[in-house]
């Protein structure tokens, strides 16, 4: 918005706007190819304009109108990921000897441990970590942050229960001296109390090693990963009910309210064991977390 439309329309007042001029400020983010930018703009004014004719600032939405005369959404690929450990540990390595941000490669760090989606990592607040300093460390996912239909984005039925390894909760005391003053874990690099921006894992994983990664691994990529090499790890250990274990520490979503509350407390015992597991074979000759800080390598 401050990059794309600010410029071109936000000195006008509200009613000012024509379905003309957000095209035109539209149709300069296309020409640059980022056709999903373009629409999600598109979305986040109609919302303005909303809100702008429920005060009776104006009548009508401009970004209503538009919509058809954008470009077509590209299909959604499969995102990549990498399915071998090795890889797996390989990369994160890669990542902390990049030259950048460590508060960026904690969160791909945290990202990998706990196989989040990378919304609930970049709008992850202090007070949704619990017990850190105890046995039994979960980060408290609310259902606003979640994969969910808008309907159920207020109910807290679907909150999201993350029982924390100890290399997570090693990551996250990591980044409280950086950012424990601030309202999110990892903050904008320009705007502090905004949440990180959506590319910056994905940027910096882009650029490691020449982009040896680009096209193979991306932030998303983590919770392929966490399913398929701990399924494999659960087949050759003949534990079968843990494929139902690694689905809920997935948080496939459940729309039953029922459920729905089950799940959320579901087999914790074992989804902590897990959780450790993965951890114990993903960080595997990986410098602890502190280190990142440091600059320190082992």
């Amino acid at each position: 918005m401050e990059a794309d439309l600010f410029p071109a329309i936000g000195a006008l007042p509200i009613k000012d706007v024509t379905e003309a001029l957000l095209l035109d400020a539209l149709r300069k983010v296309e020409n640059r190819g980022a056709i999903e930018t373009a629409h999600r703009l598109r979305q986040r004014a109609s919302g303005v304009f909303a809100f702008a004719a429920a005060g009776g600032l104006r009548t009508g939405d401009p970004a209503a109108v538009v919509k058809s005369l954008l470009k077509p959404k590209p299909k959604a690929g499969k995102q990549p990921a990498l399915t071998d450990l090795k890889e797996c540990r390989q990369l994160i390595y890669d990542m902390e000897w990049e030259r950048g941000s460590p508060i960026t490669k904690l969160a791909n760090r945290l990202l990998a441990l706990t196989a989040v989606r990378s919304a609930v990592q970049r709008y992850a607040r202090w007070t949704e970590f619990e017990g850190l300093d105890g046995d039994a460390p979960i980060w408290r996912i609310p259902p606003g942050t979640m994969k969910l239909a808008l309907k159920l984005k207020d109910d807290i039925t679907y909150e999201h229960i993350v029982p924390l390894s100890r290399q997570a909760v090693e990551t996250i005391e990591a980044m409280h001296g950086l950012t424990g003053h601030l309202p999110f874990v990892f903050p904008n690099e320009r705007h502090g109390h905004r949440p990180m921006s959506e590319n910056t894992v994905r940027g910096m994983m882009i650029r490691v090693k020449g982009e040896k990664y680009k096209h193979r691994h991306c932030p998303h990529g983590w919770r392929s990963a966490f399913s398929s090499i701990m399924n494999e790890w659960r087949r050759r250990e003949g534990r079968p009910d843990d494929r139902e274990v690694i689905n809920l520490m997935l948080a496939h979503v459940v729309e039953d309210k029922v459920e729905g509350a089950y799940n959320r407390a579901a087999h914790m015992d074992r989804r902590r064991e897990l959780a450790q597991i993965w951890a114990d074979m993903l960080l595997e000759d990986i410098q602890p977390a502190a280190h990142v800080l440091e600059g320190l390598r082992n």
